[in-house]
């Protein structure tokens, strides 16, 4: 037993061994799969093996199993510990998004390898603390030397792009050599953020043609992988056309990304997004399709928390163009629960009461979050105050604005107020607010050429609705602080001289003299300028004889020489013209009408279902053994008997002018044609004639 227990213990050492040298082999040659297989036989042999746990473990990972492997990890958490395990696990939660629970790993592990302070800047960048992350790949550039250096540089740029976009913070200088496109792509991205939109696209075109380089030393690289791999940089181009308010340009370069359909979700998300901004109101429904590529799964997790935020306002907004406003509130209510500090969620929601004609609860809805919100309360102040005008509320409008503590003296508030209290006819408070705001500036910044300036207008103003001696008092002050001022000296004199005139002579002693106020000016050029030439080249038209003429009294004005009409050719002088020759010929008294040839006389021209004399001449019943009897409707009496009468289609209008021309209605085939003043009827054709001409009948009067 003894023996055979040891030949047995022999037989499995060997066994071990070649599945060891099977799992190294297959590691070397990246074949995990049937590594992974090894590997389980050997755990079937000894399932506590910490050195086949772990190798079980980077075969899951390396085969994409990252959940599996995390079960492994925690399955056996007493065999394998943290000092064994670390970053295994803890690039396991980075790949599942769990980044929380990732750097709670980082953090707990005794030993900090190059590897998990690899993983540490990854997860400092998920977590947008852009800051730490800086520090952290600094550190590794500083205290490594390995091929990656490359990729470590490029994502020490990508944090500086991060800031740029995200933080408004500017970038420093960070001294990298830009070798590849994927530096290239970044430093477009930080002059974005500084808003050098040209010298951004400067830098793309660079990045896109380094990009084109690098990929076509690789042979097994297609026109459609490059295209692919490209299409990140044609969408911040586009992004850039479309600040710059290319907006054509942007759309057509955004449309043909999203028809190479890239693999990358977050680059599709975006674009659409962008598309839809570009839309706007119109277009909606191109709108709509392009919000699904937004829904895409793991768009969350390819996206900062502040481009998901700009996505799901274009969402809530797309649905209150669409009049979807349920959605719209629901969208709005679920973005302000996330933010409850941001403008935006409660500006929409405003936005669709107002759409709804409930501007006095979009009001009251502002009010609140003024209240509650008091950093924020300036803006929301101001759309309340447009509101306010929309209702023609104008004079509560200004209440609103004035309760607006910080923005009381700016010059756009100031001729805002100003303006609105003067179209209310409300002076005294118009003033009020000039007063105000030239206070403000002399408490805070009185050398301020802002407070100059107020003055000046307050005085005009004043003089504008008759308060003349409260400008004087303002102008007087200008004239105290500068008075070398001509300008303000001229209008001081000017309004003294409609309350004490005595007083403005004295002051326009102060005047400069004609002398000391003359400019150089070139007499010379000034007289050969266009406008003066043109004025003396007017002017030399009243010299001379001209003058004369007009001194002279008597004299008759030149006629002018009419000229004589042109005769026809055949005038005869000794022959009387026609009297009636303006009258079209159908109107003149000696008309007798057309020569009407015997085929003719046989169409006939009465009233519809009529008949002519000679069809009297084809009735059988009209026999020598019949006896008379009432002539019919088509008989020769018949026609006789209503040959005097003028069918309707002839008639005239009562009170129409004989000399009338009876105008032609043109008809449209199938249309419906009008007969008389306001009334409408249908045209019956009888096709075309031999002669090409439509012959048309209506009945009089219309029917249906």
């Amino acid at each position: 037993m003894a023996a055979a227990a040891g030949a047995g213990a022999g037989a499995g050492g060997a066994a071990a061994a070649a599945l060891w040298s099977e799992v190294n082999r297959c590691g070397q040659n990246g074949d995990f799969a049937r590594a992974l297989k090894s590997v389980n036989k050997i755990l079937q042999v000894s399932k506590d093996d910490v050195t086949a746990l772990h190798c079980k473990v980077v075969c899951l990972i390396q085969n994409g199993s990252f959940k599996e492997a995390l079960s492994v990890i925690n399955t056996h958490s007493k065999i394998l510990s943290s000092d064994v395990i670390a970053f295994e696990k803890a690039y396991c939660e980075y790949r599942l998004n769990r980044i929380e629970s990732a750097l709670k790993t980082i953090q707990s592990a005794s030993q900090q390898t190059d590897k998990l302070k690899e993983l540490y800047g990854q997860v400092l960048y998920k977590l947008e603390r852009y800051d730490d992350c800086l520090v952290a790949y600094r550190d590794l550039i500083r205290n490594s030397q390995d091929e990656y250096e490359e990729e470590r540089k490029t994502n020490l740029s990508a944090v500086v792009a991060a800031q740029s976009t995200w933080e408004r913070v500017m970038p420093e200088d960070l001294g990298l050599r830009e070798t590849t496109y994927e530096l290239c792509y970044n430093s477009a991205c930080a002059l974005i953020g500084q808003g050098k939109l040209n010298e951004a696209m400067k830098k793309l075109r660079k990045a896109e043609e380094l990009c084109r380089q690098s990929l076509s030393e690789d042979t097994d690289v297609t026109e459609e992988d490059t295209e692919a791999e490209l299409a990140i940089i044609h969408g911040q181009m586009a992004y850039i056309m479309q600040l710059q308010g290319r907006t054509e340009d942007a759309l057509q370069l955004y449309n043909q990304i999203i028809k190479l359909k890239p693999t990358d979700v977050g680059l599709l998300a975006v674009i659409a997004n962008n598309i839809i901004t570009i839309n706007k109101d119109q277009n909606v429904f191109d709108s709509k399709k392009k919000v699904k590529l937004t829904n895409a799964e793991g768009v969350e997790h390819k996206l900062s928390k502040k481009q998901l935020q700009a996505i799901e306002f274009n969402k809530a907004l797309l649905a209150m163009y669409t009049n979807q406003a349920d959605q719209c509130r629901k969208l709005s209510a679920s973005l302000q629960s996330q933010s409850p500090e941001h403008l935006l969620p409660v500006l929409i929601q405003a936005a669709q009461l107002c759409r709804e004609k409930q501007h006095a609860k979009a009001i009251g809805l502002l009010q609140d979050f003024a209240e509650q919100h008091p950093a924020n309360a300036a803006e929301i102040k101001l759309t309340m105050a447009q509101l306010k005008i929309a209702q023609g509320s104008v004079t509560k409008a200004c209440m609103i604005l004035r309760s607006i503590e910080e923005l009381q003296h700016k010059p756009g508030m100031v001729s805002a107020l100003v303006t609105m209290y003067s179209h209310e006819e409300d002076i005294d408070s118009a003033i009020e607010v000039f007063t105000q705001a030239i206070q403000w500036y002399q408490q805070f910044q009185p050398e301020s050429p802002v407070h100059l300036s107020l003055i000046r207008e307050a005085a005009n103003f004043k003089l504008k609705h008759g308060r003349k001696k409260e400008a004087i008092s303002d102008l007087e002050e200008l004239w105290k602080q500068n008075p070398k001022d001509v300008h303000t000296l001229a209008q001081l004199i000017s309004a003294y001289s409609l309350v004490d005139p005595e007083k403005a002579k004295v002051l326009s002693k102060h005047l400069p003299s004609s002398d000391t106020m003359s400019l150089k000016v070139d007499v010379d050029a000034l007289e050969n300028s266009h406008g003066a030439t043109y004025v003396r080249k007017k002017a030399g038209k009243l010299t001379g004889d001209n003058q004369q003429k007009e001194q002279g009294q008597g004299e008759v004005k030149k006629k002018k020489k009419k000229k004589k009409g042109k005769l026809p050719k055949n005038y005869d002088p000794k022959v009387t013209p026609d009297p009636e020759r303006w009258l079209p010929m159908r109107e003149r008294s000696y008309y007798r009408g057309r020569k009407k040839g015997k085929k003719k006389d046989q169409v006939g021209k009465g009233t519809q279902g009529s008949t002519t004399a000679g069809s009297s001449e084809l009735d059988a019943s009209r026999t020598a053994s019949s006896p008379p009897t009432s002539p019919r409707p088509g008989s020769a009496a018949a026609v006789s008997a209503a040959s005097n009468v003028i069918p309707p289609r002839h008639q005239k209008p009562a009170g129409a002018p004989a000399t009338k021309k009876k105008q032609q209605q043109k008809k449209k085939k199938g249309g419906k044609s009008g007969w008389g003043s306001g009334r409408a009827g249908r045209s019956w054709c009888w096709g075309w004639t031999a002669r090409g001409r439509a012959a048309c009948c209506r009945r009089w009067p219309p029917t249906r």
